[in-house]
C-alpha cells in the first residue's frame, strides 16, 4: 500500500519550465526543369507540385527555376506572364529564374543584356567559321548585338537535326515559336517592339547562378545540410570561386558562357565542392540525373512527347507534369 506521507511518496518531477524548442523542419526547395515554352506543362506540374507538397511548406518554398523558359514550345509569352504572377499569387515563396543559353540568347536579341557593342563584336570573331551555316541575323540592330543574340534570331540552312532527330524551329536555338508567340515572323526586328517592357525587365533580371548556404537533401546516410549552388548547365572542373563572380557579375564579353551553355565540361562536380558537400542543380541536358549531390533536371529537353519535371528537397522526390495524382 503506498504511504500517504507526501515526503515519502513517488511523484512525477515537474515539467522543465523552458523546453528547448524544436528545430524547425528543413525548408523545402524546389528545382524546376526546362519549360521551353510548354505553359500548358508548366501550369500542369505547378498544380501537382501545390497538389504534393504541404501546403505550409508549399507557400513558404524556395522554388528555383533551372533556365530555359523559350523556344521548341509554343507559349513563351504564357510562360513568362506566368513566372510575373508568382510573387503576388504567392508572397511566402522565393522565386529565382536562372538565365539558361535559350533565354540568355532571347534577352541579347531584344537588347536585355548588359555589355558594349564592341565587346559583343570581338566575340563574333571567335565563331565566325559558323555564320553562314548558322545563318546569323543581319537585320535591324545586329551590329550592337551579342552573338547569342544573333545565332538565335538567325535562320539556319540546315533543315534537319542530325543530333536530336528533329526539324529545326527557325534557328540553331529553335527559336521560331518564341517570335510566334509575340505575333511576329520568325528572324523579325519587330520582335524588340513586340516584348512588352515588363517581359524585358524579367529578362534582363534572370540570374547565373544561385547559392544557398543551408539546404537539406536526403541521403542514404541520413538528411545532409549542404550548400547549393544552382546553375543552369553546371560548373567546370577548376577555379570555381573565379567562374561564380564572373557569373554574378554578368560578365557577357565571352562569346559563349560555359556555365550555361557549356556540356561534358560541365557536368561533373568540381572537386573542390566535394567539401564541404556541396549540391549542385542544373538543366539543360536535356536528361534527368540525380548521383548523390549532382542533380541535372530537364526530362523534357523541350520536346511535346516529354514530361517537364521538378525535384523537391530534402526528399529528392521527382514530380512531372504528367503525374496522376489521387483525388480525395
Amino acid at each position: 500500500m503506498a504511504s500517504g506521507n507526501p515526503e515519502t511518496a513517488t511523484s512525477a518531477p515537474d515539467p522543465d519550465p523552458n523546453p528547448a524548442a524544436a528545430p524547425p523542419p528543413p525548408r523545402t526547395v524546389v528545382c524546376v526543369g526546362d519549360v521551353h515554352g510548354h505553359f500548358t506543362k508548366l501550369r500542369a506540374l505547378w498544380a501537382n507540385l501545390e497538389s504534393s507538397i504541404p501546403p505550409h511548406a508549399f507557400r513558404a518554398a524556395l522554388v528555383i527555376f533551372l533556365g530555359d523558359y523559350c523556344d521548341r514550345g509554343p507559349d513563351t509569352r504564357r510562360v513568362i506572364d506566368f513566372f510575373l504572377s508568382l510573387p503576388s499569387a504567392y508572397p511566402g515563396q522565393t522565386h529565382v529564374f536562372l538565365a539558361g543559353n535559350h533565354d540568355f540568347a532571347f534577352a541579347a536579341f531584344v537588347g536585355a543584356v548588359p555589355g558594349d557593342a564592341a565587346s559583343f563584336r570581338e566575340g563574333w570573331k571567335v565563331y565566325e567559321s559558323y555564320e553562314e551555316s548558322e545563318g546569323w541575323y543581319r537585320g535591324e540592330g545586329f551590329e550592337n548585338m551579342h552573338l547569342q543574340g544573333r545565332r538565335w534570331a538567325g535562320k539556319i540552312k540546315a533543315r534537319f537535326n542530325e543530333a536530336k532527330g528533329t526539324e529545326y524551329k527557325g534557328s540553331i536555338f529553335d527559336a521560331a515559336p518564341t517570335f510566334e508567340s509575340y505575333g511576329v515572323a520568325h528572324g523579325s526586328a519587330d520582335l524588340i517592339k513586340a516584348v512588352p517592357e515588363e517581359h524585358k525587365k524579367f529578362l534582363a533580371n534572370m540570374v547565373l547562378v544561385h547559392e544557398e548556404d543551408d539546404v537539406c537533401i536526403t541521403t542514404p546516410e541520413g538528411t545532409k545540410h549542404c550548400r547549393l549552388i544552382a546553375v543552369h548547365a553546371g560548373l567546370e572542373g577548376k577555379d570555381v570561386g573565379e567562374q561564380l563572380r564572373s557569373l554574378k557579375a554578368k560578365d557577357t564579353w565571352m562569346a559563349k558562357i560555359e556555365a550555361i551553355a557549356g556540356r561534358k565540361n560541365v557536368w561533373d562536380i568540381p572537386e573542390e565542392l566535394i567539401e564541404p558537400p556541396t549540391i549542385v542543380v542544373s538543366g539543360h541536358h536535356g536528361k534527368l540525373h540525380i548521383q548523390g549531390l549532382r542533380l541535372i533536371i530537364d526530362e523534357g529537353g523541350g520536346y511535346p512527347d516529354k514530361p517537364v519535371a521538378a525535384v523537391v528537397l530534402p526528399s529528392l522526390k521527382i514530380i512531372r507534369d504528367t503525374d496522376i495524382l489521387p483525388t480525395e
